[in-house]
């Protein structure tokens, strides 16, 4: 026995998914994803997404609709006779005509402890949040933004010093895992389903350029949760003059330090930082059009002396 499942994701955080899915014995009749867009130096290259990329590999018939308001798009996906659509980071509303669209619904890997963090990025959230631990949940979906019961839980630990990017893969096997688990589960008809509270309800809305810009002015640990939940994108960034010219860096590492002055005061030659209380000490840096690399290396080439104070005022 096996499900006949229809993927549908978008991004590398996918991908392990559809491959754990397939190892389990299931037969994917389909894979949806984002359609190929504009990409490399220049941006004049389409480039296919993660999950199609893969899907290729595997032999699996891949679709790329941009929405599914055609009448036809969603017959073609009621034809597949799936029995279940799983859905993993796909990046499209889905109308109750997919939901309903194959025998046993659809099911979906949500990186956060629901009903916390809902919505587009939860995981880039928990971090700035200072949240200390979150998860993937496996969910059945219906009308709203991840409200549906839940069938599936697996706490993670958030590290004191762990950065988005680090989160981010920590969580994409987990939940690989996590939903070849809950898809046993579910062909054998043992998949519970548990509505979900209505207290503690977040959202975790699309993160926007206009607050990546680091503020000396807070807190140490709340720069430190800004610089960690923006690494490595798009990244928490702040300006100084460099050359005589002021230039924008971004910080891609960093940890709580001792240390007190004047909200942005550069306090070490190692980059220890003052903040409103205590300090923060970067620890990864990157110039634009240059590479990451550790506070040590990016200051022989670009040095920043103590005593500096960056502003912290938003751009």
């Amino acid at each position: 026995m096996s499900l006949n499942i229809v993927f549908m994701g978008t991004p590398e955080f996918s991908v392990p998914t559809l491959r754990s899915l397939i190892d389990a014995g299931h037969k994917i009749r389909a894979v949806y994803t984002q359609p190929p867009r504009p990409g490399g130096r220049r941006g004049l290259d389409l480039q296919k997404s993660p999950v199609h990329q893969a899907a290729e590999l595997l032999g699996l018939p891949v679709f790329t609709p941009v929405n599914f308001k055609d009448p036809d798009e969603r017959q073609r996906f009621r034809d597949l006779n799936a029995d279940v659509a799983v859905v993993v980071a796909y990046g499209l509303l889905l109308p109750e005509a997919i939901l309903s669209g194959t025998r046993l619904g659809c099911y979906n890997g949500h990186a956060s402890l629901l009903p916390r963090w809902r919505g587009a990025a939860p995981i880039q959230r928990a971090i700035m949040a200072g949240d200390k631990k979150t998860g993937m949940m496996v969910m059945k979906m219906d009308k709203g933004l991840d409200t549906g019961p839940v069938a599936l839980t697996r706490e993670v630990e958030i590290g004191d010093n762990m950065t988005a990017g680090e989160l981010h893969d920590r969580l994409m096997l987990v939940g690989a895992k996590a939903m070849a688990e809950a898809m046993n589960k579910l062909e054998h008809d043992e998949l519970p389903l548990t509505a979900q509270p209505s207290e503690g309800v977040l959202y975790a809305a699309k993160i926007d350029k206009g607050e990546t810009r680091i503020d000396f002015g807070k807190p140490a640990a709340d720069v430190h949760n800004h610089i960690r939940g923006l690494s490595p994108f798009p990244g928490a960034w702040f300006e100084a003059e460099i050359a005589g010219r002021p230039e924008r860096i971004k910080v891609l590492g960093s940890e709580l330090a001792e240390g007190n002055g004047a909200s942005g005061q550069i306090l070490t030659d190692d980059l220890v930082i003052a903040c409103a209380s205590s300090a923060i000490r970067l620890t990864k840096l990157q110039k634009a059009g240059g590479k990451p690399l550790a506070t040590a290396d990016f200051l022989r080439g670009t040095p920043i002396a103590p005593g500096t104070v960056l502003a912290s005022e938003q751009a």
